[in-house]
């Protein structure tokens, strides 16, 4: 798993992202600087990049195919209310309090491709408090209900550092069968 500091997009969004309707819209939550917007319109999604910060979207105002919007995804009303996307993806962050809301906007069949950190990961630094950090299976949990899950993943990963990871993509819908990238 590459970390926000990375341009590398993380291997497990460029694997599983060909599962998306081409040239859907893609919502990149918490987005950034916008490592996985550049490279999924790069390949002809239409991509809505969100982020809190503003400086970070800064680079994004010119990216054919990304809209960048700035919006508190934590406190306020949800953004996204009655929007659908194509799929979402989500790397290296977690609010719970938003998980339901996040998955009503993925449309009938729309892929979610989520990858954060999950409980371990205090032992190799940030973050570290628990209230940022999955719960071993949890992402299943929460999936339970209307979704196939496609592929999961959690454990251990040494990469450019190492982390513990939890790892997601799931269909919206029970749709059984997909080809795999």
């Amino acid at each position: 798993m590459e970390h926000a500091a990375s341009p590398a997009p993380s291997a497990w969004v460029t694997r599983f992202a060909p599962l998306v309707r081409a040239g859907g819209r893609v919502l990149d939550l918490a987005c950034g600087g916008g490592r996985h917007a550049r490279w999924l319109a790069a390949r002809g999604y239409a991509v809505e990049a969100v982020d809190r910060d503003a400086a970070a979207l800064a680079g994004l105002r010119d990216v054919p195919g990304v809209t960048p919007r700035q919006a508190e995804l934590e406190d306020g009303p949800w953004p996204y209310v009655g929007a659908r996307f194509d799929g979402i993806v989500v790397t290296n962050y977690l609010y719970r309090p938003r998980f339901a809301e996040l998955l009503a906007c993925l449309a009938p069949d729309g892929v979610l491709i989520y990858e954060t950190f999950m409980l371990g990961n205090e032992r190799f630094g940030k973050p570290s408090n628990p209230d940022f950090l999955l719960r071993p299976g949890e992402l299943l949990e929460r999936l339970a209900e209307g979704c196939s899950i496609v592929a999961f993943e959690q454990g251990e990963i040494t990469a450019s550092r190492p982390a513990v990871v939890q790892r997601v993509c799931a269909l919206r819908g029970t749709r059984q069968v997909v080809k795999l990238p």
